[in-house]
């Protein structure tokens, strides 16, 4: 099965395969077939497809303005986005070249959640925001009628921010203090600062999540 055949299932008649596939080739791969293009020019327009679902989909909730970003910043992180990849098991139609494959980039948050959004993005441009929703309506919505399924992809950095701007009118920002490793497989070092205090760090493959795990570090700090 491709997934071309896997959407057919879902009732998602495809008009342009090429664009859907386009949505599952890594750059690693297109290096390699210098006759494909990659897939992220569609993950650009997959982010704003997913950032207006979501946001019709969180608003008739009733929820303040902050608790609407929050969660919604909670539904569509990379390691919510991977998860939703590997529920319905799409990561298998992943075209990496050979390096990237052996290095497990099949697995990687970072590849798989941008793969999601490119192919949201395809799903899109061929089809209109029907198509998007049979995919999201499946992995999405359950976690809006459960809260529990959304807290486990809890936006550190949201609730730090909102911890310290509870006193104060200071902000957080991230800093990056190492980028080691192959640029297939980097590995990423932030730290969570405030006014020149380093309040947390982290590490990740990627620099969103360890900005994510530095906010996670200091608030374990600040509850201690």
């Amino acid at each position: 099965m491709d997934i071309i055949e896997w959407l057919a299932d879902r009732g998602i008649e495809v008009n342009d395969e090429e664009l859907v596939k386009q949505a599952f080739i890594h750059s690693s791969y297109a290096n390699e077939h210098k006759h494909m293009k990659d897939n992220e020019r569609l993950e650009f327009m997959g982010d704003a497809v997913l950032q207006l679902w979501s946001s019709e989909a969180i608003y008739p909730l009733n929820l303040s303005e902050g608790k609407m970003t929050a969660l919604r910043q909670q539904l569509v992180c990379e390691k919510a986005l991977a998860s939703y990849v590997r529920q319905l098991d799409l990561n298998r139609f992943l075209k990496l070249g050979q390096g990237e494959e052996k290095m497990g980039g099949r697995n990687r948050d970072a590849i798989i959640a941008d793969m999601f959004e490119a192919m949201l993005g395809a799903l899109y441009l061929d089809q209109g925001m029907e198509a998007v929703s049979n995919i999201l309506d499946e992995v999405i919505l359950p976690r809006l009628t459960n809260p529990a399924q959304s807290e486990s992809f809890h936006d550190y950095k949201t609730t730090l921010q909102e911890l310290v701007q509870a006193d104060t009118r200071r902000t957080v920002h991230y800093e990056l203090v190492s980028e080691t490793g192959p640029s297939n497989a980097p590995h990423f070092v932030m730290n969570a600062v405030v006014d020149g205090l380093i309040m947390g760090t982290g590490e990740a493959g990627s620099k969103k999540q360890a900005e994510q795990n530095a906010a996670k570090d200091a608030l374990s700090k600040i509850a201690k």
